[in-house]
């Protein structure tokens, strides 16, 4: 992909609502597409979608210089989009074609881009926070000024790498905001059931740096409350913990129907549908023709068809690929 193009993704996304509200459909119309592909059985090994979540995506990218660095999970297509990857080098990664972020060598569960800033993302439950303050370490010690945000969620605030990273992050002060996107479901399991706190924000306190509940539906308050963290970061204040109150439309991964989610549930959160509160908050302000929603849908959801039957039938990578980035 051309780090030109994905540089104007970028830099829409950081100064316009409107490329903020057309990503946000444009995320949710790709996601809607790769569990239709997955089905199809044209998608290689697993994959995992994020509908719902696109707020939490298009805050980062929103509020983030191209410098700094995030780290993500395996649920990640919302994040590698928002940051300016291409639907097209996104789908053909998940597709292992040709063309896509990692040539096609990764998939859906590791993606990446260094020209956007985002760093290898991690299917092992936890494994980016470690990672995301070990980045903000090397810019604190090169003192570039970039911070480091790392992404994880509800489930992985009971593993031991994130006790560790934000214990080190705070004992050396780096410019780390750890974003935990809490979708109220470690893979199947309630967080009612797997966590002891009600808020994740709360063991903030443990390590003495700020911990702040966010309604990760509403962009503008993910916004602002990144914009807080990151200025604080940048002025060698520390970390800061971020949760994020979301929800997964779909189930966890692959074939998952959600079997197991109270009945209502789903409905009561899409009445905070994060493209709806942003929608009619720029109709409001009239940046957003009334009505004008449904035709972007629409819209995106032709040219997504169209990425998909052309991503289907590009190239594999040779099998030599495989070693092209294997040093000794």
């Amino acid at each position: 992909m051309s780090s030109s193009l994905a540089a104007r993704r970028r830099d829409a996304v950081r100064s316009e609502p409107m490329a903020r509200y057309e990503r946000m459909i444009e995320i949710r119309v790709f996601e809607d597409r790769v569990k239709e592909l997955f089905a199809e059985g044209l998608v290689r090994g697993t994959t995992h979608t994020a509908q719902g979540q696109e707020a939490v995506a298009l805050g980062v990218a929103s509020v983030l210089e191209p410098t700094d660095h995030v780290v993500c999970t395996y649920r990640g297509h919302h994040h590698a989009l928002a940051l300016g990857l291409t639907p097209e080098t996104v789908m053909a990664e998940i597709m292992g074609r040709r063309g896509g972020s990692m040539n096609g060598l990764g998939g859906s569960m590791h993606l990446s881009d260094p020209t956007v800033g985002l760093l290898p993302t991690m299917a092992i439950v936890g494994a980016g926070i470690p990672i995301a303050a070990g980045a903000a370490l090397t810019a604190q010690v090169q003192e570039t000024g970039a911070v480091a945000v790392g992404l994880f969620g509800d489930g992985a605030a009971n593993i031991g790498a994130f006790h560790e990273g934000l214990n080190l992050a705070a004992v050396w002060r780096l410019p780390v905001i750890f974003v935990c996107e809490n979708n109220l479901y470690g893979e199947y399991t309630p967080i009612a059931v797997s966590t002891s706190v009600t808020d994740i924000a709360s063991r903030a306190a443990s390590y003495d740096m700020p911990g702040v509940v966010v309604d990760g539906q509403d962009l503008d308050t993910v916004m602002g409350e990144l914009e807080t963290a990151v200025a604080r970061a940048r002025a060698g204040e520390g970390p800061t913990l971020l949760e994020m109150k979301t929800y997964r439309y779909s189930g966890h991964s692959r074939a998952d129907e959600a079997t197991y989610r109270p009945q209502g549930e789903l409905e009561e959160w899409q009445q905070r549908d994060p493209i709806d509160i942003y929608g009619s908050r720029l109709t409001a302000a009239n940046i957003l023709e009334q009505g004008r929603g449904p035709k972007l849908l629409e819209q995106y959801r032709e040219r997504i068809d169209e990425i998909a039957k052309m991503i289907v039938n590009a190239p594999a990578p040779e099998p030599a690929e495989m070693f092209r980035n294997v040093y000794a």
